[in-house]
């Protein structure tokens, strides 16, 4: 049976990553965290002194050139923890998965997101990824601009309240520092500029089927996209 590719899109710390992940796992899938891609970038860019804040403001300044001349050197990949049985996220042959969670890279990443020249990059690599099917491919640009042809599609939402909060939980489980406050200036934020950038902004493709998990447990919505999945592959195979 033709193995599909599985777009899951939508906003910040609403558990398209969980989910994805999930059922990846579960149908034998490969899975592709594409906001861990523009994290380990950001966490790169920081690394470099490519990327801070201005002493008097938020203002964020990127060094572009230099970034761009760069981007051949930044080598993203995902390896499987053998204990875990999820894929965890390597730059350059390290292990980034913790660093790149960080409130930090949070606040810088948005803006590494909207340069042309790093998504062109990103996305290159993603479709490479995913050009035999059988993946699940997370993000805020799979279903409209990587996959645009993907059998199954979903954009996930919930309020930003509700994303601060698992986002919190999530830090302080790890034993990371958390201010919730600080946090969900930080998703309102990611919002407005994924919403608004002029490349490849965030939105809900036409074909996709609309999943707000406010109210749902991680296995109610496991549970409903395995039966979106299940859908999907029963017609393809009639």
């Amino acid at each position: 049976m033709k193995k599909i590719t599985i777009a899951v899109d939508g906003f910040s710390s609403c558990g398209k990553s969980t989910m994805a992940k999930a059922l990846a796992k579960r149908v034998g899938y490969i899975y592709v965290d594409t906001g861990a891609m523009y994290r380990s970038v950001t966490l790169f860019a920081m690394r470099e002194g490519l990327i801070s804040k201005c002493a008097d403001s938020d203002e964020v300044v990127i060094d572009e050139e230099s970034l761009k001349a760069r981007m051949d050197d930044i080598v993203i990949s995902f390896r499987l923890n053998e204990e875990t049985g999820l894929p965890e996220t390597y730059l350059n042959g390290e292990c980034v998965e913790r660093e790149i969670r960080t409130i930090e890279v949070s606040n810088f990443v948005s803006p590494i997101a909207t340069l042309g020249f790093v998504r062109e990059a990103m996305v290159s690599q993603q479709q490479r990824m995913g050009v035999e099917g059988g993946v699940v491919m997370d993000g805020r640009d799979i279903g409209t601009v990587v996959f645009p042809n993907a059998e199954l599609k979903i954009f996930v939402t919930a309020s930003a309240e509700v994303r601060a909060q698992r986002r919190y939980d999530e830090l302080k489980a790890k034993g990371m520092p958390a201010d919730y406050e600080e946090i969900l200036k930080n998703v309102q934020e990611r919002d407005y500029i994924d919403s608004h950038r002029e490349i490849a902004p965030l939105r809900q493709a036409d074909d996709a089927l609309l999943l707000d998990n406010s109210e749902m447990t991680i296995a109610e919505q496991d549970e409903w996209l395995l039966q979106r999945f299940q859908e999907v592959v029963g017609k393809q195979g009639e």
